[in-house]
């Protein structure tokens, strides 16, 4: 999972995203409000994840290795224009799978059915989920336990933007640490008290977990990743996707 200012927040008003977090095999930092404040509190680390890049790193590696790769979640068509570019990118790269579930799926036991059967049949290597958060990291730690799948990743709007249909903020802004400034400017209304807010609250437990605790002791180990990913060749290669019939330039209809 990639935990932000924003994630953290919401972490401390809502249990089960508190839980699905901690439960985490591995955590890394999305937003460089969480590599700032591990270098206040002392863990120093060097730089963030934004899950996106991370995204299509694992896919490209997917493609290299033989393994597997399910995309659920995002916009309608998000995942299948998508995983379409990501395969014209990397040849090699094998989809086992692509579904976009209605609004609301949370609350319909036949979607949620469906969608566990989907994933029980084609048993990626690796399964990306683009709920949004919070909602995306609880369904994972409720549900990835039961799935024949290797590991799991949460990638909250990385679909949209690798798909097209939402337009990222540019790269120098990511340099430069204020991507989310770029977001507010686009979109004030909607992001405002998240990231004003939001960003002063996560500052606030910042540095009262300085003044309570101080910083980490030298040579501090956050958890190992515990369950690894499986060879692919311990899956079946059946529910295979393929965007062969669909042009390069080819673009979701909506």
């Amino acid at each position: 999972m990639g935990p932000n200012a924003h994630l953290i927040t919401v972490a401390q008003r809502d249990a089960r995203f508190f839980h699905a977090l901690n439960a985490s095999s591995l955590n890394v930092p999305d937003g460089i409000s969480v590599v700032l404040a591990s270098r206040l509190l002392g863990r120093k680390i060097s730089h963030r994840a934004p899950g996106g890049e991370l995204m299509e790193r694992l896919c490209e590696e997917a493609a290299r290795s033989g393994l597997s790769v399910f995309f659920l979640g995002g916009l309608p068509g998000a995942a299948l224009y998508a995983s379409c570019r990501l395969q014209r990118r990397y040849p090699a790269l094998s989809v086992a799978g692509v579904y976009c579930p209605p609004r609301g799926f949370e609350r319909n036991p036949f979607e949620r059915a469906q969608i566990h059967q989907l994933l029980t049949d084609a048993a990626p290597d690796l399964l990306f989920v683009a709920f949004g958060a919070p909602k995306q990291e609880i369904w994972m730690h409720e549900n990835c336990s039961t799935l024949p799948i290797g590991a799991a990743m949460s990638v909250g709007a990385a679909f949209d933007t690798q798909s097209g249909l939402r337009k990222r903020a540019p790269v120098w802004t990511h340099k430069l640490g204020i991507e989310w400034l770029y977001r507010l400017m686009r979109e004030p209304r909607r992001l405002w008290r998240r990231y004003l807010i939001g960003n002063a609250h996560f500052i606030y437990l910042v540095l009262r977990q300085r003044l309570l605790f101080g910083r980490l002791p030298d040579g501090y180990q956050s958890r190992p990743f515990s369950s690894p990913v499986r060879s692919a060749d311990s899956f079946p290669t059946s529910h295979q996707h393929s965007c062969h019939s669909l042009k390069p330039e080819a673009q979701p209809d909506f």
